[in-house]
């Protein structure tokens, strides 16, 4: 058994670094675009990690496939540099502090987990290196002031953005079913149970949760606040505690390897037969193998699937961007990877317009993007960061699992908002709401 464990991690390790090309240079000596991707690679989050590399080695393929990009006159390729963070705080410092004195790289693309974005971002602000980043949504990235944070550009929605989406979906459709199939007066406050990871990302998910309660003026009232430590397997006594409160609905801010736990153990051990809600990292191939017929009429908020495919402008581009994937590794894609693809070609666009690889006015050039949406919906279908904190706005949609027999798993519909749902939200036959 052991020997084939070795094998695996013999095969994993020879395919990750048979993604990296040895550094070449130009004609007129100047080296190709070095991007670093920063994703764990290894570690807890390793699977997350992989599909961000194998989306930033699809776009570079791509680019360079084209030709590249001309600057006064040279044809430049993109070169791509792995940054495992190794899914700690640690290992991001190290990744990134690697990637940029020792590989030098001219921009930095990916980071998951705001924790460890949190540690690492202060070399990269050191440096003055520029940082797309694509997988860390807590709004402190950018916000915080112990650091000089105006090299970096957030490429995904932050906690603020998907919590008040899915709660704004919470209040105007689920709320409304529960209160009609049981009676409830109409104005009955829905009772929200939230279970966050004690991460910056989870903290910032609590945080949006009662931000987008008070901005909105919505009729939820949180019932129960719970924090686990990530990584976490064992969940059933918190969720026992959660219980006791009676929610009409759990918010757990988690990854994959713990949302597909927290779901299970939920529903088959403790009896918390409730809706369930997801954040979009989740939306990956393993959550939905994972979380089995328990994840049936939960909802996941996304802006990317591997399994749905919103109405729209861009969904030719969203099936061509998912063939492309599968043919080249086998597998479907999910969504770090869907924005980190976008991150790498939103690098080369800057530097591109910049006219040169100086990180300066390679800032400036992404300070004044704008290109157009590519396999993720954006506010006014183009790609542009506020002038304010240095965010893009993505249109959100949330999805409910329905079990495929099949396939022997989940599968995601449309179900909010209306300008892209497939069908409508169903309240399941066996779910039980809180307290009157």
């Amino acid at each position: 058994m052991k020997y084939g464990i070795l094998f695996t991690v013999l095969v994993v390790s020879v395919l990750l670094a048979g993604c990296v090309e040895q550094p070449k240079e130009t004609p007129s000596g100047v080296e190709e675009i070095k991007i670093g991707v920063v994703a764990p690679l290894t570690g807890g989050a390793s699977t997350t990690g992989l599909d961000m590399w194998q989306a930033a080695v699809l776009a570079a393929d791509e680019i360079n496939a084209q030709g590249g990009i001309n600057i006064d006159g040279t044809s430049l390729e993109v070169k791509l540099f792995q940054g495992d963070t190794e899914t700690s705080r640690e290992g991001g410092v190290k990744a990134v502090t690697k990637l940029i004195t020792e590989n030098e790289v001219d921009i930095l693309v990916g980071g998951f987990s705001s924790g460890i974005t949190y540690a690492d971002q202060v070399v990269a602000a050191e440096h003055g290196v520029p940082f797309i980043v694509t997988g860390a949504s807590s709004p402190v990235i950018t916000k915080r002031t112990d650091i000089d944070t105006s090299y970096f550009f957030h490429h995904c929605p932050t906690t603020d953005d998907y919590g008040e989406d899915t709660l704004l979906f919470v209040d105007e459709i689920v709320r409304p079913a529960i209160n009609e199939r049981f009676g409830f007066p109409v104005d009955r406050k829905l009772r929200l149970a939230v279970l966050y990871q004690d991460s910056k990302y989870g903290e910032g998910v609590y945080d949006g949760i009662q931000k987008a309660i008070a901005e909105q003026n919505l009729s939820v009232e949180v019932v129960a606040a719970e924090k686990f430590k990530m990584s976490e397997t064992d969940f059933r006594t918190v969720l026992t505690a959660i219980k006791a409160a009676k929610p009409d609905v759990l918010y757990p801010a988690a990854f994959v390897n713990e949302q597909a736990l927290i779901v299970a153990q939920g529903r088959r051990d403790v009896g918390l037969n409730t809706i369930y809600l997801a954040v979009e990292c989740n939306d990956d191939p393993d959550y939905y193998s994972g979380v089995e017929r328990w994840g049936e009429y939960s909802i996941l908020e996304s802006r990317f699937s591997p399994y749905a495919i919103p109405a729209g402008a861009i969904h030719d581009s969203v099936a061509q961007y998912r063939q492309d994937f599968e043919n080249k590794w086998g597998t479907s894609p999910s969504m770090m990877g869907a924005s980190t693809y976008e991150g790498v070609y939103i690098a080369v666009d800057a530097i591109k317009n910049a006219g040169s690889l100086d990180k300066g006015a390679v800032r400036e050039a992404l300070v004044n993007l704008e290109m157009p949406q590519q396999i993720e919906a954006m506010e006014g279908g183009v790609i542009s960061f506020s002038p304010d904190y240095r965010e893009s706005k993505f249109k959100l949609y949330m999805e409910q699992l329905i079990w495929d027999d099949s396939i022997g798993e989940t599968r995601p519909k449309i179900v909010w908002p209306d300008s892209v749902k497939e069908t409508d939200f169903v309240l399941p036959d066996w779910y039980e709401p809180g307290s009157t």
